[in-house]
Protein backbone atom coordinates (compact mmCIF):
# COMPACT_ATOMS: atom_id res chain seq x y z
CA UNK A 1 0.00 0.00 0.00
CA UNK A 2 1.37 3.24 -0.59
CA UNK A 3 1.15 6.67 1.23
CA UNK A 4 -0.83 9.19 0.94
CA UNK A 5 0.27 11.88 -0.88
CA UNK A 6 1.27 15.46 1.53
CA UNK A 7 -1.16 18.01 -0.16
CA UNK A 8 0.44 21.40 -0.95
CA UNK A 9 -0.87 24.42 0.33
CA UNK A 10 -1.61 27.80 -1.67
CA UNK A 11 -4.00 30.87 -1.72
CA UNK A 12 -7.12 30.14 -2.97
CA UNK A 13 -7.74 30.90 -7.26
CA UNK A 14 -10.59 32.14 -8.48
CA UNK A 15 -11.20 28.84 -10.03
CA UNK A 16 -10.81 26.80 -7.09
CA UNK A 17 -14.46 28.56 -5.64
CA UNK A 18 -16.49 25.83 -6.85
CA UNK A 19 -14.88 23.16 -5.12
CA UNK A 20 -14.58 25.40 -1.48
CA UNK A 21 -18.34 26.22 -1.95
CA UNK A 22 -18.65 22.21 -2.40
CA UNK A 23 -16.46 21.79 0.55
CA UNK A 24 -18.62 24.50 2.87
CA UNK A 25 -21.63 22.53 2.21
CA UNK A 26 -20.22 19.03 3.16
CA UNK A 27 -18.93 20.68 6.14
CA UNK A 28 -22.29 21.83 6.96
CA UNK A 29 -23.84 18.45 6.26
CA UNK A 30 -21.18 17.02 8.53
CA UNK A 31 -22.19 19.34 11.17
CA UNK A 32 -25.37 18.20 11.40
CA UNK A 33 -26.79 21.63 9.44
CA UNK A 34 -27.28 21.39 5.86
CA UNK A 35 -30.39 23.77 5.16
CA UNK A 36 -28.12 26.38 7.34
CA UNK A 37 -25.93 26.92 4.59
CA UNK A 38 -26.49 29.04 1.74
CA UNK A 39 -23.20 30.41 0.26
CA UNK A 40 -23.20 30.57 -3.69
CA UNK A 41 -20.04 30.38 -5.92
CA UNK A 42 -20.41 33.91 -6.45
CA UNK A 43 -21.36 34.93 -2.71
CA UNK A 44 -17.44 33.06 -2.30
CA UNK A 45 -16.16 34.90 -5.11
CA UNK A 46 -17.02 38.50 -4.50
CA UNK A 47 -15.99 37.93 -0.58
CA UNK A 48 -12.50 36.18 -1.53
CA UNK A 49 -11.47 38.62 -4.99
CA UNK A 50 -13.19 42.00 -3.74
CA UNK A 51 -13.75 44.56 -6.92
CA UNK A 52 -14.71 47.80 -6.71
CA UNK A 53 -16.09 49.66 -4.85
CA UNK A 54 -14.76 48.10 -2.36
CA UNK A 55 -11.88 46.59 -3.86
CA UNK A 56 -10.19 45.16 -1.13
CA UNK A 57 -11.19 41.77 0.63
CA UNK A 58 -12.18 41.17 3.99
CA UNK A 59 -12.21 37.32 3.85
CA UNK A 60 -8.90 35.05 2.40
CA UNK A 61 -8.53 32.00 1.54
CA UNK A 62 -6.05 29.27 1.03
CA UNK A 63 -6.78 25.60 -0.16
CA UNK A 64 -5.07 22.48 0.16
CA UNK A 65 -4.50 20.48 -2.98
CA UNK A 66 -3.38 17.09 -4.44
CA UNK A 67 -1.18 15.89 -6.92
CA UNK A 68 -3.16 17.07 -9.42
CA UNK A 69 -3.87 20.85 -8.34
CA UNK A 70 -7.37 19.98 -7.08
CA UNK A 71 -8.24 20.90 -3.76
CA UNK A 72 -8.59 18.35 -0.99
CA UNK A 73 -9.19 21.20 1.47
CA UNK A 74 -9.63 24.72 2.51
CA UNK A 75 -8.86 27.20 5.42
CA UNK A 76 -11.29 30.26 4.88
CA UNK A 77 -10.36 33.72 7.34
CA UNK A 78 -10.23 37.26 7.58
CA UNK A 79 -8.71 39.55 10.16
CA UNK A 80 -9.39 40.44 13.89
CA UNK A 81 -8.23 43.02 15.90
CA UNK A 82 -7.34 42.34 19.90
CA UNK A 83 -7.53 45.96 21.43
CA UNK A 84 -5.49 44.33 24.76
CA UNK A 85 -2.49 43.47 22.42
CA UNK A 86 -2.97 46.10 20.21
CA UNK A 87 -2.71 43.99 17.11
CA UNK A 88 -4.45 42.23 14.33
CA UNK A 89 -5.25 38.14 14.73
CA UNK A 90 -6.22 35.62 12.52
CA UNK A 91 -9.84 34.43 12.86
CA UNK A 92 -10.35 31.24 11.19
CA UNK A 93 -14.14 30.98 9.75
CA UNK A 94 -13.84 27.31 8.54
CA UNK A 95 -11.27 24.83 8.14
CA UNK A 96 -12.42 21.32 6.19
CA UNK A 97 -10.13 18.35 4.53
CA UNK A 98 -12.27 15.73 2.58
CA UNK A 99 -12.22 12.54 3.86
CA UNK A 100 -10.06 10.96 1.58
CA UNK A 101 -7.29 13.37 2.12
CA UNK A 102 -7.70 13.22 6.07
CA UNK A 103 -4.41 11.78 7.47
CA UNK A 104 -2.35 13.19 4.74
CA UNK A 105 -1.57 16.20 6.84
CA UNK A 106 -4.05 18.77 5.19
CA UNK A 107 -5.06 20.04 8.25
CA UNK A 108 -2.13 20.50 9.96
CA UNK A 109 -0.35 22.18 6.70
CA UNK A 110 -3.28 24.51 6.61
CA UNK A 111 -3.04 25.65 10.41
CA UNK A 112 0.47 25.78 10.29
CA UNK A 113 0.32 28.05 6.92
CA UNK A 114 -2.17 30.40 8.64
CA UNK A 115 0.45 30.55 11.84
CA UNK A 116 2.97 31.41 9.87
CA UNK A 117 1.27 34.50 8.48
CA UNK A 118 0.55 35.23 11.74
CA UNK A 119 4.22 35.12 12.69
CA UNK A 120 5.55 36.96 9.79
CA UNK A 121 3.03 39.98 9.89
CA UNK A 122 3.26 40.22 13.95
CA UNK A 123 -0.37 38.80 14.48
CA UNK A 124 -0.60 37.51 18.46
CA UNK A 125 -3.32 35.45 17.76
CA UNK A 126 -4.82 32.37 15.63
CA UNK A 127 -8.33 31.74 16.85
CA UNK A 128 -11.52 29.60 15.60
CA UNK A 129 -14.79 28.16 17.13
CA UNK A 130 -15.74 24.29 17.48
CA UNK A 131 -18.86 22.70 17.64
CA UNK A 132 -18.30 20.64 20.98
CA UNK A 133 -18.74 16.96 19.24
CA UNK A 134 -16.08 17.27 16.51
CA UNK A 135 -13.46 14.44 17.26
CA UNK A 136 -10.89 17.40 16.08
CA UNK A 137 -10.93 18.85 19.56
CA UNK A 138 -7.81 16.02 19.85
CA UNK A 139 -5.73 17.10 17.13
CA UNK A 140 -6.56 20.65 17.97
CA UNK A 141 -5.05 20.11 21.33
CA UNK A 142 -1.84 18.31 20.01
CA UNK A 143 -0.94 20.82 18.73
CA UNK A 144 -0.93 23.22 21.26
CA UNK A 145 -4.25 24.71 20.98
CA UNK A 146 -5.99 25.69 24.11
CA UNK A 147 -9.67 25.82 24.57
CA UNK A 148 -11.19 29.09 25.54
CA UNK A 149 -14.13 27.81 28.12
CA UNK A 150 -14.27 30.96 29.63
CA UNK A 151 -15.95 32.83 27.27
CA UNK A 152 -19.27 32.57 25.99
CA UNK A 153 -20.52 32.74 22.29
CA UNK A 154 -23.16 35.46 21.44
CA UNK A 155 -24.85 36.23 17.96
CA UNK A 156 -27.60 38.47 16.74
CA UNK A 157 -29.00 37.47 13.66
CA UNK A 158 -32.65 37.81 11.54
CA UNK A 159 -35.55 40.02 13.40
CA UNK A 160 -33.22 40.80 16.15
CA UNK A 161 -30.57 41.49 14.27
CA UNK A 162 -32.62 43.98 12.38
CA UNK A 163 -34.70 45.34 15.35
CA UNK A 164 -31.54 46.25 16.87
CA UNK A 165 -30.44 48.19 12.99
CA UNK A 166 -33.41 50.28 13.59
CA UNK A 167 -31.56 52.02 15.97
CA UNK A 168 -28.72 53.11 14.15
CA UNK A 169 -27.75 56.02 13.52
CA UNK A 170 -27.15 56.95 9.79
CA UNK A 171 -24.17 56.66 8.21
CA UNK A 172 -22.95 57.29 4.57
CA UNK A 173 -21.39 54.01 3.24
CA UNK A 174 -20.98 55.11 -0.25
CA UNK A 175 -17.94 57.74 0.42
CA UNK A 176 -14.87 56.33 -0.48
CA UNK A 177 -12.75 57.70 2.54
CA UNK A 178 -13.21 54.68 4.99
CA UNK A 179 -10.27 55.87 7.92
CA UNK A 180 -9.16 52.88 10.00
CA UNK A 181 -9.22 50.45 7.30
CA UNK A 182 -6.56 48.16 6.60
CA UNK A 183 -5.24 47.07 3.50
CA UNK A 184 -4.04 44.08 3.41
CA UNK A 185 -4.61 41.50 0.68
CA UNK A 186 -3.68 38.54 2.73
CA UNK A 187 -3.38 36.54 0.01
CA UNK A 188 0.38 35.42 0.44
CA UNK A 189 1.21 31.72 2.12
Amino acid sequence: MTSPVTPTIRPARPEDVPAVVAMVHELAEYERAPDQCHLTAEQLTSALFATAPDPVPALFGHVAVDQHDEPVGFALWFLNFSTWAGVHGIYLEDLYVRPAARGTGAGRLLLATLADICVRRGYRRLEWWMIDWNPAAGFYASIGAEQMSEWVPYRLSGDALRDLADHATAVDTRTGDRPGRVPDRGDEA
